[in-house]
């Protein structure tokens, strides 16, 4: 039995690696993974480009689509600022301050990385390492899901501050990745650290039994 909840543990730390490595890549080199988007009903810039349809953030950049549906998305790297003025003279600005945080994506995925080398590990204490460092990145993946919200809330708010323009706010594909993989990853020190109490707890009572016989033995009736 408890050989089972190490498979299972190990499964599901190998899951969560993939889900929170494909989140860290995110935009602007997986267009389709991001963590906030804003969809508008076309919006004409002040610098008298294309109407403007969508907004999407990722840790590496945003990526912005036209009336046209063509895509533009800028490399700027972590920590970067998001300005938006519309031709009415309307500005909001998303700031690096917002953006800085995602980074931290990147190191909860080395973190879990770890767990599951640890776990599929044939070392004696692997499994027990593989728990807590299985914790630990759940800590790492609860602060980015915090992060995400907020980048996702003042997003929100900044967007109503648009008079006249109809836009919504939705979270992105790597903001759910995030929540996933921090599911998963609890489920997986859970697992781990309950198949290695069962596994000493069955190695327990054979213990207890050879020892038995040993002091108390000289008590014994012949």
């Amino acid at each position: 039995m408890s050989r089972a909840f190490y498979l299972s543990g190990t499964v599901f730390l190998f899951l969560a690696l993939v889900l929170s490595f494909i989140s860290s890549i995110s935009l602007p080199y997986l267009p389709a993974i991001d963590f906030t988007r804003v969809h508008f009903n076309g919006v004409s810039l002040a610098s008298g480009q294309d109407s403007l349809t969508q907004v999407r953030w990722g840790i590496w950049g945003p990526c912005i689509y036209d009336e046209h549906n063509i895509r533009t998305c800028f490399h700027t790297g972590h920590a970067y600022a998001f300005p938006l003025e519309t031709v009415q003279g309307q500005e909001i600005i998303i700031g690096s301050s917002w953006t800085r945080g995602l980074a931290i994506h990147p190191v909860a995925t080395g973190v879990i990385a770890i767990a599951f080398g640890f776990a599929a590990s044939k070392m004696e204490h692997g499994p027990l390492i593989a728990s807590l460092t299985s914790f630990f990145a759940a800590l790492m993946l609860l602060i980015a899901f915090a992060i995400d919200i907020a980048l996702y809330a003042f997003v929100h708010h900044e967007v109503a501050k648009l008079r006249d323009v109809d836009g919504h706010v939705n979270a992105g594909t790597a903001f759910w990745m995030t929540f996933v993989s921090l599911i998963l990853v609890l489920l997986a020190g859970c697992t781990v650290c309950f198949g290695r109490r069962k596994e000493s707890g069955n190695d327990a009572y054979p213990m207890m039994s050879k020892t038995s016989g040993g002091f108390f033995s000289r008590f014994r009736r012949n």
